[in-house]
């Protein structure tokens, strides 16, 4: 862990990366204020050289005009960087099992199961991580993680979007939970924030169908903007300027079916948005 003053560390970083403090800047110079967000130039910070602070600057200064000290720190510190560091800090049975969710064991020890969407059961195993979610199931020996970074290249290598695009996508508004897709329609359940709302936006491919299920929605579609309540539901049509607002004090879920040739989130032209996005 590094402690220091912003103004000590912003002229060691320009005295030995002169590249990344000028980039960091020019980043910062073209930022937009969006309550409560701060949203750096994204060009400009794209822009910004992909190094280590450590091995760019931090190694760099001993010996030089800005001097380090290491300190001892006794806080049981563990950065829970994989599974394994996750199963020896946490509460283990008398068999040894670290569970979280809905799981199931029998003749089972020394194994960490974590459940997020179903159950999980686990017979006659010793020594495992099991990882479920929305996405895929990891099954791994205790203190093999780091090759967890294999599967992600073969992923990478195959052309899969595991690892890039979740289930459940967070965005600044709320969530979506994409939770069936087949040929030509994508079902969602969707979550908006109370005040919140998604971008002014329209669909070059596909129409979406919504039905509110929980709370109060304020519908803009194309020159009309209705309210809708639980139960009740809209059609979006392909081309459409849309948007979907809460403008309550509880979250609105709805469920969105979509149906088209293209279902891809890049079928997405944005008119406003109050997040600054251009796309995504």
């Amino acid at each position: 862990m590094f402690v220091f003053k912003a103004s000590v560390w912003l002229d060691t970083l320009a005295h030995f990366r002169a590249d990344i403090a000028a980039a960091t800047r020019a980043a910062w110079a073209e930022h937009q204020l969006d309550a409560p967000f701060i949203r750096p130039g994204k060009a400009a910070f794209v822009a910004i050289p992909s190094e280590s602070i450590d091995y760019g600057v931090m190694e760099q200064c001993p010996g030089s005009a800005f001097p380090i000290k290491v300190m001892p720190l006794v806080a049981g510190w563990s950065d829970l960087g994989a599974w394994d560091a996750v199963w020896q800090v946490s509460a283990q049975d008398a068999a040894g099992n670290v569970t979280r969710g809905d799981t199931l064991t029998a003749g089972t020890t020394n194994t960490l199961i974590h459940a997020t969407s179903r159950l999980v059961g686990a017979v006659g195993v010793d020594n495992l991580v099991i990882i479920e979610t929305a996405d895929a199931v990891l099954v791994a020996q205790r203190g093999q993680g780091q090759h967890v970074k294999q599967l992600v290249a073969a992923l990478e290598s195959q052309g899969r979007s595991e690892h890039r695009l979740h289930r459940k996508v967070h965005r600044p508004w709320g969530w979506y939970d994409s939770i069936d897709e087949a040929a030509r329609f994508k079902v969602k359940r969707i979550l908006v924030k109370p005040k919140e709302s998604i971008s002014l936006q329209m669909h070059h491919h596909r129409a979406e169908h919504w039905v509110v299920v929980k709370g109060t929605a304020e519908v803009t579609c194309g020159e009309k903007t209705i309210l809708l309540t639980e139960n009740q539901s809209t059609y979006i049509p392909v081309g459409e300027m849309h948007r979907l607002a809460n403008h309550g004090l509880i979250p609105l879920e709805i469920i969105e079916v979509q149906s088209g040739s293209c279902l891809d989130e890049g079928d997405i032209v944005r008119f406003e948005d109050r997040y600054g996005r251009t796309e995504g």
